[in-house]
């Protein structure tokens, strides 16, 4: 697969962090592979640690030229000095967000499994629409993005699609050639070298 049609990777940290590891094995991964963005997607509503949390993962990702967003917190984004936000209901906010946040900011929606939701996302003004999960999850409703979707937007819809979701090297090989971004995360995280976890995840593409 040439580099210029060679997905390129948005990386999702996890929901929770710890401070005295995850910034070293964040890096590390930045180290070891060309990320596009960092994703903050933490759970919980401590505000003290997810400014903390944002803190140490902006200032690793910022160092290595790699832009990073957070899921939802569109407060944080300019007190934080990040670069956007990750809207994950759709696009109901994208609108009023990116009035808010300026052109300058990354808006990003995560549209499920609907076109139709991924197509409003769009014409309201997200850089990128996300679509997810690919694969096989026991969370959420069982369903899952079909790869119709994928290639049809990709060759149909200018703005960039992230596909998500439970992904395996199997489902990279399938959607790498339709889609813009793959969003990884979880699939990585458990294992001892994420870095590792996320070559053997690429290897498909080359």
């Amino acid at each position: 697969m040439a580099d210029q049609d060679r997905p390129q990777i948005t990386l999702i940290t996890p929901p929770a962090i710890d401070l005295d590891i995850f910034p070293d094995r964040l890096a590390a991964v930045l180290d070891s592979a060309d990320i596009a963005c960092v994703r903050l997607a933490l759970a919980g509503k401590d505000e003290d640690m997810i400014q903390r949390a944002a803190d140490a993962c902006r200032l690793v990702s910022h160092a290595r030229d790699v832009a990073i967003v957070i899921e939802n917190h569109v407060l944080m984004v300019e007190r934080l000095g990040l670069d956007g936000v990750h809207l994950t209901d759709g696009a109901r906010q994208v609108r009023k967000i990116r009035k808010e946040l300026g052109n300058d900011a990354i808006v990003g929606a995560f549209c499920g499994v609907t076109r139709h939701e991924g197509m409003n996302a769009a014409e309201a003004g997200a850089d990128y629409v996300a679509f997810g999960p690919i694969g096989t999850t026991p969370l959420g409703n069982g369903e899952q993005v079909e790869f119709d979707t994928i290639e049809w937007w990709s060759q149909v819809i200018e703005v960039p699609v992230i596909t998500e979701g439970a992904l395996t090297a199997e489902l990279v090989a399938k959607f790498g050639p339709v889609t813009d971004f793959f969003g990884i995360g979880e699939e990585i995280w458990g294992a001892d070298d994420a870095s590792a976890a996320l070559k053997a995840l690429l290897a498909p593409l080359g």
